[in-house]
């Protein structure tokens, strides 16, 4: 019998939304890149079974296009966004300048350009032909999900939205998600935050919610020497470390507090050697390259650019000490996951998910988000304490191996999806 095949669906108007902020090629992201949601669903997946297609809208074909994903062997489908789509957001340009224009139809023109963002036609016909069992979606609080509830209904196949941090729109989509996200055949939501709030919210039933994390290659991630790691990057042995990696999104990501706390912790320290390794860019790289020269916070290393492949990443986690989260706003947190499977305790700001990635405490420390003393405190505290770093780092090795790896997750989805209509193999 044929392995049962899912369809995962990036959230955007066009997978160019995200490239280009991270400064990715299209050609980069079907021959290279590799980890988040999106491929670790497809490893995972694959664990237990389930084969997956990627399909994403792009800005840069004028037909549909079948490549793989060179690093999982996945297919991805590149469909042409819709005229309708560029005609749509033309209107809503000339309707925000029009200073009488009332804001109602400026928002309406707004949702139905996203709207037409999907093209219909063309996402049915590639999951007939690739032969899809099921659609994943990402993002139920984004428009991409209607189309698709559509296209399930048209080809009797299950749609299944996930939660990896979008943001609820106005009011005309809070009315809108109230009758689809009911519709939908099923919901993965690690958050329990948010869980709750969607089955309050949007009235979702809690059976058709899963509370499922996103995975990590617990054998690609996993713990290395320190002095290697060290030597290949410059670094002193003696040095007191701390990371972060991530898209450069100064409020969400909570870079302004990261900043602020960091001067605090070398400013309490005088003539110790502490060091914050950065890793990654995004649309507010300008901002934090000015926050970090106006603090004047000493031992900052940035790399401003994103890496494929993740070597990188792998390489600064494992010569820190610690690994810091200052997020105000995540959905299910991969960065943080990283660096506990590489054996490093995380400080974290409390966002929504956060407090469950890290368990009880074992694995590192949680702070209110956007309090820079208290991020500073708890920065301070491991630093000078690489006892209990090594100790929390331990028990976060075994809590990602354990709860979020490729098999355990991959089960998991496997499960939910099989009750939720896909019919395993």
């Amino acid at each position: 019998m044929a392995r049962p095949l899912v369809a995962l669906l990036p959230w955007g108007d066009a997978i160019e939304d995200f490239l280009d902020e991270i400064g990715v090629s299209l050609d980069e992201f079907c021959d290279a890149m590799d980890g988040g949601w999106l491929f670790g669903y497809v490893a995972a997946l694959a664990t237990a079974g389930v084969d997956a297609t990627v399909v994403c809208v792009s800005r840069q074909v004028g037909r549909p296009e079948r490549r793989l994903h060179r690093p999982t062997g996945a297919p991805v489908w590149l469909l042409p966004q819709p005229r309708s789509y560029r005609r749509g957001r033309r209107v809503a340009r000339r309707l925000a300048r029009r200073a009488r224009s009332a804001r109602g139809a400026v928002l309406l023109a707004e949702q139905a350009a996203c709207w037409a963002a999907t093209p219909f036609r063309a996402l049915t016909d590639a999951l007939r032909a690739e032969g899809v069992d099921a659609i994943i979606c990402q993002e139920y609080d984004y428009t991409r999900f209607e189309v698709s509830l559509l296209v399930g209904r048209r080809l009797g196949i299950p749609v299944v939205a996930t939660f990896q941090g979008g943001s609820p729109g106005g009011r005309l989509a809070l009315a809108l998600r109230r009758r689809t996200v009911r519709r939908g055949d099923g919901l993965v939501i690690a958050s329990q935050g948010e869980a709750d709030r969607v089955i309050g919210t949007y009235g979702a039933s809690p059976h058709r919610v899963a509370a499922i994390p996103n995975p990590i290659d617990t054998e690609r991630w996993a713990p290395r020497e320190r002095a290697a790691a060290r030597r290949a990057l410059g670094l002193p042995s003696h040095a007191r470390i701390a990371a972060w990696h991530g898209r450069v999104d100064v409020a969400r990501k909570g870079l302004d507090v990261l900043v602020e706390s960091w001067g605090r912790v070398c400013g309490d320290r005088p003539g110790a050697d502490h060091r914050l390794l950065l890793l990654g860019t995004g649309p507010d790289s300008p901002d934090l390259r000015r926050r970090l020269a106006a603090s004047g916070a000493p031992g900052v290393h940035w790399c401003d650019e994103y890496v494929l492949g993740g070597e990188e990443v792998r390489l600064r986690l494992a010569a820190a000490d610690v690994f810091v989260l200052p997020s105000r706003h995540e959905g299910f947190a991969v960065a943080p996951l990283e660096a506990m499977a590489s054996g490093r305790p995380v400080v974290a700001a409390a966002a929504p998910g956060v407090a469950q990635l890290l368990g009880h405490g074992d694995a590192g420390l949680i702070v209110p988000c956007g309090d820079v003393e208290a991020l500073a405190g708890a920065l301070g505290r491991l630093l000078d304490a690489p006892g209990e770093a090594e100790a929390m780092g331990a028990a976060a090795r075994v809590r990602a191996e354990t709860m979020y790896s490729l098999d355990a997750v991959g089960s998991a989805l496997a499960t939910a999806l099989a009750g939720w209509g896909l019919k395993l193999g």
